[in-house]
């Protein structure tokens, strides 16, 4: 233990606006009028008619206007869906039924099929886009897909 701890200083707080005679009367060190010396008062980000820090930094980054509402699914992520006992899902593989299930979130509107990995069942799937990869090895499979026009 530190003597600093044990030695305590009653240092006494100004009291500004005490009369005269405190050193610290009258106008209590805020000078005379303008908008400094009004109470309640605060110049947020002024700095004297410097440039703000605010407007000193470059802006980042933007907000995209065009939300992305497309679920992308690979073949090899359509086989582990297929796979697993619990999702059962036996007839037609469409956004619908992904959302019943919460295999995908509800926020998506549209379904696009990409052509990664493999896909060993004949499945039928209806969506929205797929790509050239996607077609050749799902119709391989003996599978269909159907491209729904919205």
């Amino acid at each position: 233990m530190q003597l600093n701890n044990l030695i305590k200083i009653n240092k006494k707080k100004i009291r500004v606006g005490r009369g005269i005679g405190s050193g610290k009367g009258k106008t209590s060190s805020r000078g005379h009028k303008g908008q400094k010396s009004r109470s309640g008062v605060a110049i947020k980000s002024f700095e004297g008619g410097q440039m703000p820090l605010y407007r000193r930094l470059p802006k980042r980054g933007f907000k995209s206007l065009k939300k992305n509402e497309i679920a992308i699914l690979n073949l090899s992520k359509i086989q582990k869906i297929l796979d697993k006992k619990k999702n059962e899902i036996k007839s037609n593989f469409n956004l619908k039924t992904l959302k019943e299930k919460n295999l995908i979130n509800k926020r998506f509107k549209k379904l696009k099929i990409l052509g990664t990995g493999e896909i060993n069942k004949n499945i039928e799937i209806s969506a929205h886009f797929a790509s050239k990869q996607a077609l050749s090895k799902i119709e391989k499979a003996g599978g269909k897909i159907s491209i729904i026009k919205k």
